[in-house]
């Protein structure tokens, strides 16, 4: 059996993904793969993720800069989530988010409302040209 016939695709034949910053354990992003996307991370060691909004491979940092070396691919129990152990590379600390922060997880819930916890690292107005 083909290892990527293991992972429990959903209708679309997508697979969500999360990235872990591997040196901090910091969660930095969720995406999505298709079985190209995932072969491709693999075979290369670089994340690439499919764009739902695009319909297409996107290699993260292709227009960013902010690219992922990938240490590791888990995948988790159930066989329907991929965890990626990554480097994030292109900024120091890493940025990982398209609004120029290191963690697209950045708004924590307190008091009621969500607030802002991390800071923009990088002005995505300079990271997008």
């Amino acid at each position: 059996m083909n290892w990527l016939d293991e992972i429990r695709w959903d209708a679309q034949g997508l697979v969500p993904v999360i990235a872990q910053e591997q040196s901090s354990g910091d969660v930095l992003m969720f995406a999505w793969m298709n079985r190209e996307a995932l072969a491709k991370t693999a075979e290369t060691g670089r994340a690439v993720y499919y764009s739902r909004s695009r319909g297409k491979l996107w290699p993260k940092g292709e227009e960013s800069g902010h690219v992922q070396t990938v240490h590791e691919i888990r995948m988790d129990c159930d066989n329907d989530v991929v965890l990626l152990k990554v480097t994030q590379l292109g900024h120091e600390p890493g940025i990982a988010c398209h609004t120029g922060r290191h963690s697209c997880f950045f708004q924590k819930f307190e008091n009621g409302a969500w607030v802002s916890i991390e800071p923009v690292l990088k002005d995505p107005a300079f990271i997008y040209k």
